[in-house]
């Protein structure tokens, strides 16, 4: 059993049946999980899980005024090396000019496992650039 605290994802995604599917994977694999329905639940969520928020998954396209684009810039500017991973099933070839540097894209459809995959990678070579060296 480990002491340390599960990293905190926050998930953005406005249909519930892949909120539902994501969130349990990113539970079965370790990580604790807030749940954004709409761009703007997201921006107020961010100001208070800010100090402790490990990753971010965000969908694109969520209905709102807020778009996961905008959401991934802001989150960005909070915290600069913070992981960011966009889901989307029609606004992927966007990625590169609306991403923000050093994120993943994940096409809708997509496996949960996808999504696991994406964070646990972008955590782990986030985490081995702020170890020192010996």
């Amino acid at each position: 059993m480990s002491l340390l605290p599960e990293p905190l994802v926050l998930y953005v995604e406005d249909e519930l049946l892949l909120h539902e599917l994501v969130e349990v994977a990113l539970r079965e694999a370790g990580y604790e999980v807030a749940v954004a329905g709409s761009g703007s639940d997201a921006m107020a969520q961010l100001q208070t899980l800010a100090p402790v928020l490990k990753a971010l998954v965000t969908d694109v396209d969520l209905g709102g005024e807020i778009t996961g684009w905008e959401i991934g810039r802001h989150v960005r500017g909070v915290l600069p090396g913070l992981p960011v991973v966009y889901v989307s099933g029609g606004s992927e070839q966007e990625w590169t000019a609306q991403g923000v540097p050093h994120s993943v894209m994940i096409a809708k459809p997509f496996v949960p496992a996808q999504i696991v995959v994406a964070i646990s990678s972008l955590i782990n070579a986030l985490d081995g650039i702020s170890r020192p060296t010996q």
